[in-house]
């Protein structure tokens, strides 16, 4: 209206130009409108033309690259459905995201020759010393080549690398940075005096691993589980009916055919447990849960052939020179006493004569058999997980005196177990987690969720938690491994609002997982979620990857006493961060 004003001289010319201009501008106004509405649709119409037709050449490949659009989908779906169900808000997941990102071909890959050789891939020592220092960092680039020996212009492959010397049984975990253009930068510290030797393994070349981590994301028959369900039939005898079982989620398929099914609601740990139907019997009939096949295995040929064995968990051949390392005023190992919250740092420790000395805080050897007891005098002790954790509670009562295994009759894998010394009021537990889990059949009653066993533990400062939780969820969605983290974290975190005197301890991922559904690089990633869903929770975190992984042992899910053995003793330490501060 200031601009019909502004060009009026009178009353009358106020009127012309008032109902002349205001006109034309409610006119400029509706066709600008239009003109937007216009070019909006063109534009989309050209997006649509060109992703479903115009560059259906570029997206043909032998590895199904359409795939990746039904994750994208399902992935949407899933962080809208995990931030409406979970204690997680969404910057959390987006770090968990982060977390979890992995470089891979810049290409489309269409022959198994642009695959990273063990045999051409090679690496050398950055500025060779003829001597070196204890606590000094020494540098290795890493240089992958594809099966022709050219070298790689993009990143992914998954190596793992550690310093070590045979000779004095000592070795120490190294950190791989990449370049994204086909070369590494692997950083490690020199923790020792005398002798030592690099060693570079790659893992997975990164085509391998964008093949891991497509049919992980899309398959949706990963794991097959059974359910046997006992009851009388139409002539009163005991019938047992088996089932297919699984977690409901989507993107994890339920196999067989209808009638389907039977739900199993956990409401407070926002879970359900899933099975078909049994031929005859009702759904209120389940008693045992049990493992199906492992794998159903969807590669193409290409695939099959980038994952040959050939190829995976080869040593690399490269700089071979020998790293003097002498002594130094730098002082080796951590004397801070150990505490929840503790960062856990690259290297985490190292070994020296198979013992372990810890960078993260000051951890001690509980050699004498009374010094375990002593730690965990008046202890109530509740482990939590999976076989890996199952080791330390066996190790545990075959090295502390008058602690004995009580008989609950129970399945010998998962438990749930208990042993007690009555005299130093000790009482060690341990139980699995719950579905989904890979045994032979077992109570299904006895698998309880971790969530739900912490929420009914009232804690305290004589109470120790110990859990782990990845082998069993390496082929679902990591939308559904965030959940069933995320859901005990908020148990843990209630727990020590209430009781904050009370030790949680977290054991991480194991490495030494080979074959296709159990591949270290799945448990890597789990790994990651696990560490970022607890960050700032104020627990213990157990690195365990980095002790495994580094010892010249044949690497091992399930690893030897001697490294079992340096777990304990870490783990006895931030039970007992009062004892003895001293290393060795």
């Amino acid at each position: 209206m200031p601009l019909c004003k502004a060009m009026a001289h009178n009353q009358m010319d106020l009127n012309i130009h008032n109902s002349l201009m205001c006109k034309l501008l409610r006119l400029g106004r509706y066709c600008q409108f239009w003109y937007v509405m216009l070019f909006g649709l063109l534009f989309i119409a050209v997006m649509w033309w060109s992703y479903n037709i115009g560059d259906t050449k570029s997206r043909e490949s032998l590895l199904p690259q359409h795939k990746d659009r039904v994750s994208i989908l399902v992935n949407k779906t899933q962080t809208l459905k995990i931030l409406e169900d979970l204690d997680l808000r969404p910057e959390e997941w987006d770090q968990i995201q982060r977390a979890v990102q992995w470089g891979g071909p810049d290409q489309e890959i269409t022959t198994v020759k642009m695959s990273t050789s063990p045999d051409h891939t090679t690496f050398v020592i950055n500025n060779f010393k003829d001597s070196y220092y204890v606590g000094e960092e020494l540098h290795v680039t890493i240089v992958a080549k594809d099966l022709t020996g050219r070298p790689k212009t993009y990143g992914g492959d998954f190596f793992k690398v550690k310093v070590y010397s045979a000779k004095l049984k000592a070795s120490v975990f190294g950190e791989v940075l990449d370049h994204h253009n086909g070369t590494y930068l692997a950083r490690f510290t020199l923790p020792w005096v005398g002798e030592a030797s690099v060693a570079v393994l790659l893992v997975h070349s990164s085509e391998a691993v964008q093949i891991i981590k497509r049919h992980r994301e899309t398959d949706p028959d990963r794991n097959i589980y059974y359910g046997y369900f006992v009851g009388k039939n139409s002539q009163g005898a005991i019938v047992e009916e088996k089932a297919a079982c699984n977690v409901k989620w989507e993107g994890v398929a339920l196999p067989g055919e209808e009638p389907c099914c039977c739900e199993y609601p956990d409401l407070k740990a926002k879970l359900t447990w899933l099975c078909r139907k049994p031929p005859t019997l009702p759904c209120n009939t389940l008693v045992y849960h049990g493992m199906g096949p492992y794998y159903v295995n969807h590669w193409t040929d290409l695939e099959k052939a980038i994952m040959n064995e050939q190829y995976v968990e080869r040593w690399i051949k490269g700089d071979s020179r020998a790293i003097r390392v002498l002594a130094s005023n730098s002082t080796i190992g951590q004397r801070e006493k150990c505490k929840p919250g503790m960062p856990t740092p690259i290297p985490a420790g190292f070994y020296m004569n198979d013992v372990w000395t810890s960078f993260v805080c000051a951890t001690r050897h509980f050699n004498a058999a009374n010094d375990k007891t002593q730690c965990l005098k008046d202890k109530h002790i509740y482990m939590m997980g999976d076989s890996t954790l199952l080791q330390w509670y066996n190790f545990i009562i075959n090295s502390v005196p008058n602690l004995r295994r009580m008989n609950l009759h129970t399945h010998s894998h998962n438990g749930p177990f208990l042993a007690v010394d009555v005299g130093n009021n000790i009482d060690l537990n341990y139980r699995t987690h719950g579905v989904p889990r890979r045994n032979p059949k077992a109570t299904f009653t006895d698998m309880h969720y971790m969530s739900n066993e912490i929420d009914g533990m009232a804690g305290g400062p004589h109470t120790v938690i110990v859990f782990n939780i990845w082998a069993h969820f390496k082929l679902f969605p990591h939308s559904y491994f965030a959940h069933r983290v995320s859901q005990i974290r908020r148990a843990v975190v209630d727990l020590l609002r209430r009781a904050p005197a009370t030790k949680v301890i977290i054991k991480t991922a194991n490495s030494g997982l080979r074959n296709f559904g159990s591949v270290d690089w799945l448990s890597l990633q789990l790994d990651r979620i696990l560490r970022e869903v607890f960050r700032d929770v104020g627990v213990y975190i157990l690195d365990v990857w980095q002790m495994n992984a580094c010892h010249y042992n044949k690497e091992e899910v399930h690893p030897g006493p001697v490294i079992i053995k340096n777990e304990v003793d870490i783990l006895l330490s931030f039970i007992c961060p009062g004892f003895s501060l001293m290393i060795g």
